[in-house]
């Protein structure tokens, strides 16, 4: 890799330096999405003589944007591919623009636009930083200019600091942070060199963290910030090279009781004899004695080389104002590190310490959460949010139509260029894993921690018929996490997850959400008054009036518990309650047609007896005299009229 400096020159002095005396004009790109055939206008922007951008052709590959990462870089654009289309000739230099944005922004970071060729070869462009409007809309641009083509992408990465040390010495105090001085003595170098420094902030809160995690770690006080230093390793130092870094050491900590106390003591020492004073001293609490004595820490220095953290303890690091220390080193190191302890720690545990650092730096806490359009419920978006920033993204994505959160995950730890991979289980999928021929193609989201991590899914329902005992179709969205080393490049340059990931050896999902999906309502037809046609049977003792004059008697209550006299079933009760709608003495007078229709061959006298003794169970007593009686004199009068 390789830092090429480029602060852009004017139009017309690269036109006199190429010897071209061409009009150069800024034409916008449209970049192209290959995964779902659309267009993005914008994608980036062309400095070159007129004609220039007819031969090129963007795409914009936001799948390889885990590539474009390496070590502490954070992308901040997408991931634009430039190419010469067939048979065209394109003069160089070119400039290219790209729109990026940036959420977080220090003294220790800095933009460079990374170019990488087909064959991974990466090298690193400063750009020209401007804030203007370009296609109409304003925002951050970084212009580079170029020779050749590939993919482009706009990384935040740590601020490097390039200088020379001459052979009469040189002290440098870094830009990113003034407190941090490199002295070189005349004659450490034997020729002037060039070197390069950087700087790894830890914040307290990242090392509290640290801490919690082993017991160990206990006594450390505080650390420095990680100095990255690159020296020739053809020139190794000659002199010793003293280093001033930040390390605060321990607060003081004093209550006020134990002031109050320390002042009574005070005041009882200046009025006791000399004889007495040092009883005196002697009799102060080991609470108050500890305030006035001056705690032992120590510095250990650690320094990286040859891929790997030691112990530098021969070193001698020394306490200046301020917080500041220093020491001298007469080695090359690539990275150096100061820890302040309150006792003794084990060289082991200091190298582990520094790793877990290293680890933790890199590493981001974020939330999982599943949103629905008010809408259409059937439109879900996943967005992976940093758990800092979860309650400032939900209300903005509520601001833009989106429901309450239907999932939210546990807190779980990404790195930047991971990614999730989404699949789904149960009665509900998305509809690109439904249209790729039977074979399950699980939706991807890369995480970047300064981007937007969001990806819009369309739901369907498997099976229209399943989850009939439920009101909403049910399903699981579940997520498995790859890293960047588990994904592949293909020839052809595309990534080559997920197609060829193999679920079953990524483990269990680090998260599962439940997804819900309404069922549409079916009307049913119901009349809304039934017509019963009264046919008298005179064979039969039980006639049809007798029977509508019995279920106009009947309530509610009075039916369920005749229902259950009679011996019906629940399923004939349910058939009733369909057929007949609201109305209680339709279904009442459907049962009692049900219950005739399945009387045995027994004599008619029988049958209304047993429905009148139905009745008196039923709470209805005066219903079944009523109907011995009407029994009665039916019968007198068919037997009168024979």
């Amino acid at each position: 890799m390789s830092l090429e400096a480029d602060r852009g020159a004017s139009d017309k002095d690269s036109n006199k330096k190429d010897g071209v005396n061409l009009k150069w004009i800024t034409v916008s790109l449209t970049g192209h999405l290959d995964s779902d055939h659309s267009f993005i206008p914008d994608a980036c922007f062309i400095r070159a003589p007129a004609g220039v951008s007819q031969a090129l052709h963007c795409d914009v590959v936001d799948a390889l944007s885990c590539f474009m990462v390496t070590g502490s870089e954070e992308l901040v654009s997408r991931v634009i591919q430039l190419r010469i289309q067939d048979g065209a000739h394109v003069s160089f230099p070119i400039a290219v623009v790209i729109p990026f944005y940036t959420r977080y922004r220090g003294n220790y970071r800095d933009v460079a636009v990374k170019v990488m060729d087909m064959e991974r070869r990466a090298s690193y462009v400063c750009p020209v930083m401007t804030e203007c409007n370009y296609g109409g809309q304003r925002g951050s641009f970084a212009e580079v200019k170029v020779y050749s083509l590939g993919l482009f992408a706009v990384v935040s990465c740590l601020k490097r600091e390039n200088y020379t040390v001459p052979r009469k010495g040189f002290s440098l105090k870094l830009s990113m942070d003034s407190r941090i001085c490199l002295n070189y003595l005349p004659g450490s170098f034997t020729a002037p060199v060039m070197a390069q420094a950087m700087l790894q902030p830890l914040e307290a809160v990242l090392l509290s963290a640290v801490k919690s995690r082993s017991e160990e770690y206990r006594a450390v006080v505080s650390t420095s910030p990680i100095l990255y230093l690159t020296h020739p390793l053809c020139q190794p130092l000659r002199r010793a090279l003293t280093i001033t870094l930040p390390c605060a050491p321990k607060p003081k900590q004093k209550t006020r009781a134990l002031e109050e106390m320390v002042q009574c003591y005070s005041q009882h020492m200046t009025t006791a004899s000399k004889w007495d004073s040092a009883s005196s001293i002697r009799m102060l609490p080991d609470c108050a004695k500890s305030t006035k004595e001056i705690h032992n820490e120590f510095l250990v220095l650690l320094g990286y080389r040859d891929q790997q953290w030691s112990s530098l303890e021969k070193i001698a690091v020394r306490n200046q104002q301020k917080g500041l220390v220093s020491f001298e080193l007469t080695e090359n190191f690539d990275r150096l590190l100061v820890v302040r302890l309150l006792s003794t720690l084990s060289p082991c545990h200091l190298v582990s310490l520094v790793q877990d650092l290293e680890e933790a730096v890199y590493c981001h806490t974020v939330v999982i959460v599943i949103l629905k359009q008010n809408e259409d419920p059937h439109a879900m978006m996943v967005a992976v949010v940093l758990s800092k920033d979860l309650t400032w993204e939900l209300s903005k994505l509520k601001a833009q139509g989106f429901s309450s959160t239907t999932g939210c995950s546990l807190e779980i730890t990404m790195y930047e260029g991971d990614r999730l991979l989404l699949h789904f289980s149960g009665n509900i999928s998305s509809e690109g894993a439904l249209n790729s021929h039977n074979e399950h193609k699980p939706e991807w989201i890369a995480f970047h921690s300064q981007r937007t991590n969001h990806l819009h899914v369309r739901l369907c329902v498997v099976d229209p018929f399943g989850n009939h005992s439920s009101s909403h179709y049910k399903g699981t969205a579940m997520f498995h996490k790859v890293s960047r080393g588990q994904l592949d490049w293909s020839c052809d340059g595309s990534c080559g997850c997920p197609g060829s990931v193999n679920m079953k050896l990524l483990g269990d999902p680090i998260c599962k959400l439940p997804l819900t999906l309404p069922k549409k309502a079916k009307n049913i037809s119901q009349p809304s008054i039934i017509q019963v046609k009264i046919c008298e049977d005179t064979t039969h003792s039980l006639s049809d009036s007798l029977l509508l004059w019995i279920s106009e008697q009947l309530s509610a209550e009075e039916l369920s518990r005749l229902v259950v006299s009679l011996r019906l079933r629940r399923s004939s009760a349910q058939l009733v309650k369909l057929r007949a709608g609201n109305s209680l003495s339709g279904q009442a007078l459907h049962l009692l047609l049900m219950w005739r229709r399945a009387l045995p061959a027994s004599p008619h006298q029988s049958n209304v007896n047993h429905l009148a003794h139905c009745l008196a169970k039923s709470g209805r007593p005066d219903l079944a005299r009523e109907l011995l009686l009407r029994q009665t004199a039916n019968s007198s009068q068919a037997s009168g009229e024979a």
